[in-house]
């Protein structure tokens, strides 16, 4: 079969050996150059299950816990079962994970998780070591690279997937395929303030809307707690927290506490909040205690936070140091199921631009990097069985279609449109808290703002962030009870205070 992934992060890349090594002619297209993307930035690990003391039983119940109930459990029962095998396979391909002196794999902790069942390589530069393996692996291969192409839609004929739509060096190209795997990522570029490189702007999702694949849950956007507040956004390791640092208030209380009994621990969303509230009370960002740790085991366990840390002047080894939530990952995306089979024929999705239903409301950490490398492997086991005929699919809770919701108009006639405009005005109504006066407005603005035809490849992105804003700030306000990441507030004074900390 001819396969094209559109993607180079971990689950596209597996997805792309194991088509690969099944005997498909397989090409990767890839935005920038292979293997950047959201995978390389990863500080923290991945997810597994090791020792007697832990099972899978009791990683799916953490992330049952994690996803507020609305996970998947038939997805969850397959992340946990296969990642140990996904795990040695990574290794197999050349990931160094970290190990005791002994040979053992060294296992951390991180917020949510009862066990110590993460493997890290690098201390924290775990996704730069899986990234940089399976490059590799993949350049080892007969597999065709394209890179630096845009994805600019799927092509759909007779109500299946035939191919993809690229711009390559100002040029568009129509490229014929029997099936296209969609890895593209995230779109963290929606808000003003994100974890994402840059060009994480839901390509993919807006392409599968345009197709009229069905889509869900984009509602459910994770905030990471813990980014340096000083300079551009850098993120400090959940795993930093795991092994002991304290989060606290400008009086040097622990304040999480006051939001949930596991404190620092808490999943990711109770931390997120915790920290934008206390931030707004005091009205100086909250700090990152992590000098109990001394300053051999922060730069030995932590290399690349205490290089940046430094460089910014901080000693995080001496004093604790200033940090902020910022958006970091999408839960929803584009309904798939157990294989990566999502509602159009010839088209799969996995890794982050995928709706798999593992995360529910909220990723536990750690899950994402997993979820890529066993979805990308089965997607590709599913590539026979699914040729040429409608996928055996069930559409998912809320399906979204909104693949007329974006006209092009000459752009005058309205508010002017921009990134920046969008991003904050996601930030400020769509972000942590949310109200239902605050969603209105913004799905009102959004609805008003147009893009120009979209020629260059920024132009195609704005165009895509804007049908995803809407698309996320229809979600959120269809969603009226609180749940997950998904936090509902009648105070919009107190939301607003929030938001611009």
């Amino acid at each position: 079969m001819n396969v094209v992934v559109v993607g180079s992060g971990i689950a596209g890349l597996t997805a792309a050996l194991h088509a690969h090594e099944a005997g498909h002619s397989v090409t990767v297209v890839t935005k920038a150059a292979l293997g950047d993307g959201c995978t390389g930035y990863a500080q923290g690990g991945v997810a597994g299950v090791y020792g007697a003391s832990d099972s899978a039983a009791r990683h799916a119940s953490d992330t049952l816990v994690a996803g507020a109930g609305l996970s998947n459990a038939a997805a969850v029962d397959v992340l946990v079962a296969d990642g140990a095998t996904r795990i040695a396979e990574l290794i197999s391909r050349g990931v160094g994970f970290d190990r005791s002196a002994d040979g053992e794999l060294l296992l951390g902790r991180e917020a949510a998780h009862s066990h110590a069942r993460i493997v890290h390589a690098g201390g924290d530069a775990t996704g730069a070591a899986i990234s940089g393996a399976l490059v590799a692996a993949v350049r080892r291969t007969a597999v065709e690279i394209v890179e630096n192409a845009f994805l600019v839609d799927l092509v759909v004929r007779d109500g299946a997937v035939r191919g993809i739509r690229l711009l390559i060096d100002g040029a568009s190209d129509d490229l014929e395929f029997e099936a296209v795997i969609l890895a593209t990522g995230g779109a963290g570029h929606l808000y003003a303030h994100t974890t994402n490189p840059i060009g994480a702007t839901g390509d993919g999702i807006a392409a599968a809307i345009r197709a009229g694949a069905a889509v869900t849950d984009l509602e459910f956007v994770q905030f990471h707690p813990t980014i340096l507040a000083p300079g551009p956004a850098f993120l400090v390791s959940e795993a930093v927290r795991g092994e002991g640092a304290t989060l606290i208030d400008d009086e040097g209380r622990r304040f999480t506490f006051d939001a949930h009994p596991d404190g620092e621990l808490a999943p990711r969303d109770v931390v997120s909040r915790a920290i934008a509230r206390q931030a707004a009370a005091q009205g100086t960002p909250v700090r990152l205690d992590a000098t109990m740790l001394g300053a051999s085991a922060l730069a030995q366990r932590f290399p690349t936070i205490d290089r940046v840390t430094r460089e910014r002047g901080l000693d995080w080894s001496r004093e604790p140091i200033p940090v902020t939530p910022a958006a970091h990952y999408l839960m929803g995306g584009v309904v798939s199921d157990l294989d990566g089979r999502t509602s159009l024929p010839g088209l799969f999705a996995v890794g982050e631009v995928a709706r798999t239903g593992v995360h529910g409301a909220n990723r536990l950490a750690s899950n994402s990097l997993l979820e890529g490398a066993v979805f990308g492997a089965r997607a590709a086991a599913a590539l026979d069985s699914s040729a040429g005929s409608t996928p055996p699919f069930r559409s998912q809770k809320r399906p979204l279609n909104l693949a007329d919701s974006v006209t092009f108009r000459d752009g005058n006639d309205r508010r002017p449109f921009s990134r920046a405009a969008l991003q904050q005005l996601m930030w400020d109504d769509v972000g942590l808290l949310r109200t239902d006066d605050g969603l209105a407005d913004a799905l009102g603005t959004l609805r008003g703002w147009r893009t120009p035809a979209p020629r260059s490849v920024a132009e195609h992105e704005d165009t895509n962030l804007l049908l995803l804003a809407e698309a996320t700030a229809s979600a959120a306000l269809a969603r009226t009870e609180s749940v997950g990441a998904h936090y509902r507030t009648p105070d919009r004074v107190e939301a607003l205070q929030l938001e611009t900390v």
